[in-house]
C-alpha cells in the first residue's frame, strides 16, 4: 500500500535561540539559529517518523529562506508546494528560554514572505493528492495569506482530505486577544481533527482547562476527534462516542519547541495510514501514547527540527518506563 501523503500548509521561520537558558533576550550573549514554524516542524515529524510529507508555504528569496527550504528538503519533505517572494524576508523569532524549558517569543514579521502567499501561487494539485492536509491560525492573521489559506482548506475539503487543526496560539502575532480568538473560531466548524494545549483551551474558552464540560464547548458537530494536550501530564482525547486520558512520560525538558509538532507529526503519521483510530478507542490509545513518546524525547534536545525523534527514540523511551 502507497504511504500516504500529509501536507502542511504555513509558515516556516527562523527561530534565534539564546545559548544559555533562564536568561532574558537582553541578557543574552549569543544565539543559535534553528529553523522553526509549527507546520513546518509537523511536516518534518512525519517525514522522521517514516511518513509522506510536504509543506506548502512562501519565503523570502535571501539566504535564509533558501537555508530553510534546503532543511526541509533533507528531512525528507516535499517542497513542490514552496515558493518564494523576492520582495520581503523570511520571517525571524528570537525565543527565550526559560529554565523549564519553556518559551517566550518576540516576532520580526512586517510583513514577513509567508504572510504574503496568494491563491495564485498554491499548488492545489498537491493538496488534492493528500490523505490529510495540516495548518495551524497564524496564516490567518492577515492577507492576502488568510485567503490563500481558506482556498487550500476549501481544494482540501471538495476533494475528500481530512483537515487537520493545530491553533498554535501566538498573541503577540495577532492585534489583541479578541482578534486571536476570532481568527482561530473562524476556521474552528471546518475540521476533522483539532489538537489544542491546556493553556489554548483556557485561552479560547476563558474557563477552566480541566474540566471536561469546558472542553466539551470546543466540539462541533463535524468534528471527528478533540485532543487536549497537558505537556508531560500527556493528554485528553475527546470523541462523539468516547473520551479519556493517555498517561505522559517525565524527562528531563531542556526546550519545549517542537514537543507539539512533534505530537502532532506521530499522530497524523497513524491516522494517515489507518483511520479507524478515529472510531477504536484501543487502537487510539496506543496511537496517543507513542505521540506522548514522540513529543516528550522531543523536549531532551535544543531546537525543534533537529530534536525530532524516530520511531526508535519513542519506542525506546516507552520501553524504558513501561519496566
Amino acid at each position: 500500500m502507497a504511504t500516504p501523503l500529509i501536507v502542511s500548509f504555513g509558515e516556516m521561520l527562523i527561530d534565534f535561540v539564546p545559548d544559555t537558558s533562564g536568561v532574558s533576550l537582553a541578557e543574552s550573549s549569543g544565539f543559535l539559529k534553528a529553523p522553526g514554524g509549527a507546520p513546518a516542524n509537523v511536516a518534518c515529524a512525519i517525514s522522521k517518523l517514516g511518513g509522506k510529507s510536504a509543506f506548502i508555504g512562501k519565503f523570502g528569496d535571501d539566504e535564509f529562506g533558501h537555508m530553510l527550504v534546503n532543511i526541509l528538503k533533507k528531512n525528507g519533505v516535499n517542497s513542490e508546494g514552496v515558493c518564494f517572494d523576492t520582495n520581503a524576508r523570511t520571517a525571524l523569532a528570537f525565543v527565550t528560554l526559560k529554565k523549564d524549558g519553556e518559551r517566550e517569543f518576540m516576532f520580526y514579521r512586517n510583513p514577513s514572505a509567508d504572510m504574503l502567499l496568494k491563491e495564485a501561487e498554491l499548488n492545489k494539485d498537491l493538496i488534492k493528492k493528500a490523505k490529510i492536509f495540516h495548518y495551524g491560525s497564524i496564516s490567518l492573521i492577515s492577507e492576502p495569506c488568510r485567503s490563500a489559506h481558506m482556498a487550500a482548506m476549501k481544494t482540501a475539503k471538495d476533494a475528500g482530505v481530512l483537515l487537520s487543526y493545530d491553533p498554535n496560539v501566538r498573541l503577540p502575532l495577532w492585534p489583541s486577544s479578541k482578534a486571536a480568538i476570532e481568527g482561530i473560531k473562524s476556521i474552528w466548524n471546518e475540521a476533522d481533527v483539532i489538537k489544542v494545549s491546556d493553556d489554548e483551551v483556557a485561552f479560547l474558552t476563558n474557563g477552566d482547562a480541566d474540566k471536561d464540560d469546558v472542553v466539551l464547548t470546543l466540539m462541533h458537530d463535524k468534528l471527528k476527534l478533540l485532543i487536549v494536550t497537558d505537556g508531560e501530564k500527556g493528554c485528553r482525547y475527546y470523541t462523539k462516542k468516547f473520551k479519556g486520558k493517555v498517561a505522559g512520560y517525565a524527562v528531563k525538558a531542556v526546550d519545549t519547541t517542537g514537543a507539539g509538532d512533534s505530537f502532532v507529526g506521530a499522530f497524523l503519521v497513524s491516522l494517515g495510514i489507518d483511520g479507524s483510530i478515529l472510531d477504536d478507542e484501543g487502537k487510539l490509545k496506543e496511537t496517543l501514547a507513542f505521540a506522548n513518546a514522540c513529543g516528550a524525547v522531543c523536549t531532551t534536545q535544543k531546537g525543534a527540527i533537529p530534536a525530532l525523534p524516530t520511531p526508535s527514540d519513542a519506542q525506546q523511551l516507552m520501553k524504558s518506563k513501561s519496566k
